[in-house]
């Protein structure tokens, strides 16, 4: 089961992608406005003369955020972590055609994209992965509610922390490993 979710969680985030160069292609204007807000919104947190503990400790705490967001909402049948892996993958999808539309090499793009998403991507489907073994343990779990509950917060618990060493490692490589990857092409 475990694995099945886990799969299904990064076919979702594919998804996510396809729509996302989709929407660029069909509403080229609707995305780069999307993407220029996007821009904006972190501008305003990280900007171009950032240091790189900075970046990475920015990276880390907000991808965190969003894995403990992952974890608690899984026990929602796992919705929360599909909406947020698709729109992730969205995300990537509309950065992907931006840059490659604005004359961006595609592998300069993935080059600049898949380092630190191999591991980040998979890191917030291992959490919203939990919080799905959390409800499935409170609907089919053994015991009284109150002790499959425990049970299950436990089990996602441990998830999340798997996911949130495998984000440490995942912002640790989008801020010191990525930049001298995609600059180097």
């Amino acid at each position: 089961m475990r694995t099945k979710v886990f799969y299904a969680f990064l076919g979702v985030f594919l998804a996510g992608v396809l729509f996302g160069v989709m929407f660029s292609v069909l509403s080229p204007g609707s995305a780069e406005a999307l993407f220029s807000n996007l821009r904006q919104f972190f501008g305003g947190t990280i900007g171009e003369n950032t240091d790189r503990f900075s970046l990475f400790t920015f990276i880390f705490l907000n991808n965190s955020r969003v894995a403990v967001i992952c974890a608690l909402g899984g026990v929602l049948f796992g919705v929360v972590p599909a909406g947020i892996l698709f729109f992730n993958g969205f995300i990537v999808g509309i950065v992907i055609h931006y840059f490659n539309a604005q004359g961006e090499s595609l592998v300069k793009i993935l080059l600049a994209i898949i380092p630190h998403g191999v591991i980040e991507i998979p890191a917030f489907a291992v959490a919203g992965m939990g919080g799905v073994e959390w409800y499935l343990e409170i609907i089919n779990g053994e015991g009284t509610v109150g002790e499959r509950f425990l049970k299950g917060f436990k089990g996602a618990m441990r998830m999340l922390a798997l996911a949130i060493i495998m984000l440490l490692a995942a912002a640790f490589v989008e801020a010191y490993i990525t930049p001298a990857i995609a600059s180097g092409v």
